[in-house]
C-alpha cells in the first residue's frame, strides 16, 4: 500500500482521484442517493458510502473530505448547530486563492455548494443563515457553527476506511466548542421566512424524506 492510498483499493482510488475539484467532487455528492436510514441511524464512513452510493450530510461531508485530503488539501469540516427543532448540518470546507468555499450533501434546494469567496469562516457559514429555517413556520433556526475540524485526527480509528459506522466523529463533533452567532436580543428580533420562500423550501432532490 502506497502512503498516499490511505488502505483504499484500487476501483475506490480510481474514483477519488477523479474527484481532483471541489466543483466534481459536489457533482459527485449530488449523484448519490440520499440515505434515509431506513434501517436506522448510521454515519457510514467514506468506503462505505462509495459502496452503497448513498449519503446524508456529514457520510457526503467525509467523503469529500477524504476526497479533498487526496490532492493535498487538509480534510476539514465545520459543524453547523441549530435550534433543538431543527436538524444540524455538517459542511466540507477548502480554501482557493486564501478564500473559503464549502461541499455539502443535501436533500433541500438550499444549504448547497459554496463558491470559494468568503474570507473566513464566519463570513462562510453566515452565507447559510437565512435560508436555515423551518419549513413549518418560517423560524430561522441555524445558531452556533464550530472551528475546521481536521479529520487526520481520526486516521487512527480508520475514518476513511472503516467496516463500520464512524460515531466517534459526530460524538467529537458534539463536545468540541461552538461559536454563537447571535445573542438572545437578535433571536428575539429575527424575522421569519417569507411565505415564497417557505414554498421554496419544500423543495427536495429526492422526496422521501426532509433530510438537509
Amino acid at each position: 500500500m502506497k502512503k498516499d492510498d490511505f488502505g483504499f483499493n484500487n476501483e475506490e482510488l480510481k474514483i477519488l482521484r477523479g474527484l481532483n475539484t471541489p466543483v466534481k467532487i459536489q457533482d459527485f455528492l449530488n449523484s448519490l442517493k440520499i440515505n434515509f436510514e431506513p434501517n436506522g441511524d448510521t454515519c457510514m464512513s467514506p468506503r462505505q458510502v462509495l459502496r452503497t452510493k448513498k449519503a446524508h450530510c456529514i457520510e457526503g461531508a467525509l467523503l469529500a473530505a477524504t476526497a479533498l485530503r487526496m490532492h493535498g488539501h487538509k480534510p476539514l469540516i465545520v459543524d453547523l448547530e441549530a435550534t433543538h427543532d431543527d436538524d444540524d448540518h455538517v459542511i466540507t470546507v477548502f480554501k482557493k486563492e486564501n478564500r473559503w468555499g464549502a461541499i455539502t450533501k443535501t436533500n433541500h434546494a438550499v444549504l448547497r455548494y459554496r463558491e470559494p469567496v468568503y474570507r473566513d469562516i464566519r463570513e462562510l457559514v453566515l452565507s447559510f443563515f437565512h435560508e436555515y429555517f423551518l419549513n413549518s413556520n418560517g423560524k430561522k433556526t441555524l445558531r452556533t457553527f464550530s472551528k475546521p475540524v481536521d479529520l487526520s485526527r481520526f486516521d487512527k480509528q480508520g475514518w476513511m476506511t472503516s467496516e463500520k459506522d464512524v460515531w466517534f466523529i459526530p460524538e467529537y463533533l458534539t463536545q468540541i466548542k461552538h461559536t454563537k452567532i447571535l445573542n438572545k436580543n437578535l433571536v428575539k428580533g429575527l424575522r421569519k421566512a417569507d411565505p415564497i420562500e417557505i414554498e421554496a423550501g419544500k423543495l427536495l432532490e429526492h422526496s422521501m424524506g426532509f433530510f438537509k
